[in-house]
């Protein structure tokens, strides 16, 4: 798997914070916008905010993912998976509040309403795997949605998500060259 790595200023250190969960997200686009470098654009800080007014409260925010798979295949590291992504929002997973900075957040270009691509989906199955053996503690039943760690805050991949298919596809992977 090719993953392209845009540098981006925009990460602060884990501070010894294990990895321990991969969240999955669905960047939700308006009508005709796939392909077209929209979501890149918001994460990278240079949205047109003359173009796009509805994202004007998203001005000036840091980066808020570690990887982006566009419909097309590509898979673009935004922030180095060592580092800390910036979330917004309270989260919380089994118990513990605040787990964003424990976790790696992967968006895949879409909308809830559209299945992902086949490429899309077997580039995040291989981007897991490479993720579980260089953070032992993600586990496929730690690989969620968004809507698991802050419901209603952003779009989970959908019910069109194979999530079945991605945890018994990781089941007992991963974890061999730990």
């Amino acid at each position: 798997m090719k993953i392209q790595k845009l540098p981006s200023p925009n990460f602060s250190s884990r501070k010894g914070e294990q990895v321990d969960m991969i969240i999955i997200h669905i960047a939700s686009l308006p009508a005709g916008e796939f392909g077209t470098g929209y979501v890149l654009d918001l994460f990278l800080n240079r949205l047109d905010l003359v173009a796009h007014p509805s994202f004007k409260a998203l001005e000036g925010l840091k980066v808020s993912a570690h990887y982006f798979i566009d419909r097309k295949g590509k898979v673009i590291e935004l922030v180095d998976p060592d580092q800390m992504a910036w979330h917004a929002g309270v989260s919380s997973f089994e118990g513990r509040e605040g787990c964003n900075p424990f976790s790696i957040g992967i968006e895949l270009e879409g909308t809830p309403d559209h299945r992902i691509t086949e490429r899309q989906y077997r580039l995040l199955q291989e981007l897991c795997l490479l993720l579980m053996e260089h953070f032992p503690l993600i586990t496929p039943e730690r690989i969620v949605g968004h809507s698991d760690i802050a419901p209603g805050r952003k779009v989970d991949p959908g019910p069109l998500f194979p999530w079945a298919r991605l945890r018994e596809a990781l089941e007992g992977r991963g974890k061999t060259n730990v």
